[in-house]
């Protein structure tokens, strides 16, 4: 089974940064055992701002140490037979069925998400997880444990106001040189696709290349879907 896999954005801490870099490296490490054929691995300062160049230089280098300094690729399942790794997998594929009956349940996924079902599960394990923190149930190093009362300032990444209103003028100045015809055409069939639930992929790569924002494809697609945000999450 081919899988991309993308270290936890959820594990990185304001306090402490630099040991994000650790905990990217480990859940890097994990997602490679795992068979992993695409990795993107987290800049340690993305809690804080945009990664700086030097954040994202030491990502990359986390990948390429694994990559050929540990040995973990020269193999296909290094991993493979292990008794406690398969006993988390069998748990983690049980709960997932559990989660995919209910959503059968609910009307599926579609409905689920109108009814708010993703984002009260969402909302939560976020509660739940934070409770523990701040309990000191859950341990996380330089924030309820380990902390020494001044995390010191570091350099973020800055963005110049001149550069956001250059691509601005940019974004308008493609708008302006559409051809308008194409574009609602292109429109119309992605809005057609969803609405008969084809694969969306074809109309999404023909509305790129007459220029469709991001923002129009996904009003074009609120139109048919709807938006969850509407919802009340609770």
């Amino acid at each position: 089974m081919r899988f991309h896999t993308q270290t936890a954005g959820v594990s990185l801490t304001a306090q402490q940064p630099l040991n994000n870099i650790v905990r990217t490296a480990i859940e890097a490490l994990a997602g490679v055992l795992g068979g992993t054929q695409s990795l993107h691995t987290n800049s340690y300062d993305e809690a804080l701002a945009l990664p700086t160049e030097e954040a994202v230089r030491i990502a990359l280098r986390t990948q390429q140490i694994i990559a050929h300094e540990t040995g973990v690729t020269n193999t296909i399942d290094p991993l493979g037979g292990a008794y406690f790794v398969e006993a988390l997998t069998d748990r983690m594929e049980e709960a997932a069925y559990d989660y995919f009956h209910k959503i059968d349940q609910l009307g599926g996924m579609v409905q689920a998400v109108k009814d708010g079902f993703p984002q009260r599960e969402i909302a939560d394990a976020s509660y739940s997880l934070q409770r523990e923190i701040d309990s000191g149930r859950r341990i996380v190093v330089g924030v309820n444990s380990y902390t020494e009362g001044d995390d010191g300032t570091m350099s973020l990444l800055r963005i110049d106001p001149a550069l956001e209103r250059q691509q601005i003028d940019s974004v308008k100045a493609v708008k302006a040189a559409r051809e308008t015809g194409v574009l609602e055409t292109a429109m119309s069939d992605l809005k057609a696709a969803a609405v008969a639930g084809r694969n969306l992929m074809p109309p999404l790569v023909d509305a790129a290349r007459v220029h469709a924002s991001e923002g129009e494809i996904i009003e074009t697609l609120q139109q048919v879907w709807g938006d969850y945000r509407e919802q009340p999450m609770f």
